[in-house]
């Protein structure tokens, strides 16, 4: 009865390692932030509560996040940001649903850093606009971190700045992505 366990645990593992390889990853910790930078003032935010899943059979990934979720180093800035620019009492997450575009060149299983191209659709403010970035895949010891900073113009997401603000707020923001994914 022994050998019959151990025979069963040990097929129970390599199934599940197989499964971990070419299987599902999530994150309800993921880190997404923003900066803006002008001569009269950086901005900066960070959201510590990201969802996303990646199908390392697929190369299917999403985010959600949502606006309240963003932390700011001056209260006043997040009133803004939620009550007039965002609108996330009207507009509560931003999304974004792609593909990893090299995917099949990406080893799942096995440590090491792996360059990404992600393709998708990226939705704030109510508006979706095609997006492309680059990023790194790391795997270490069956998780996998995916980091990528990349630009989105405020302008093309319909979000309007006050023309007192106009110059406090880039026209350009830089988005970073850094998550750790765990096995589903």
């Amino acid at each position: 009865m022994k050998k019959v366990n151990i025979v069963i645990s040990g097929l129970l593992l390599l199934a599940s390692l197989a499964a971990n390889g070419q299987g599902k990853f999530y994150t309800k910790t993921g880190r997404i932030s923003f900066f803006s930078s002008t001569p009269l003032e950086d901005i900066d935010a960070i959201n510590r509560s990201v969802v996303g899943i990646l199908d390392t059979k697929t190369g299917d990934l999403q985010f959600a996040a949502l606006m309240k979720g963003f932390e700011f180093r001056k209260a006043l800035m997040q009133e803004h940001f939620n009550a007039d620019y965002v609108e996330s009492s009207k507009y509560p997450k931003a999304e974004f649903k792609g593909q990893i575009a090299n995917s099949s060149e990406i080893n799942y299983t096995t440590n090491g850093s792996f360059t990404a191209r992600v393709k998708g659709k990226l939705t704030i403010h109510g508006v979706t606009k095609d997006i492309e970035a680059n990023g790194t895949i790391t795997v270490k010891d069956g998780k996998l971190t995916l980091a990528s900073t990349f630009n989105v113009l405020v302008a093309d997401y319909n979000i309007t700045i006050e023309k007192l603000y106009r110059d406090n707020i880039a026209k350009t923001i830089k988005i970073t992505v850094d998550c750790t994914l765990s096995p589903l």
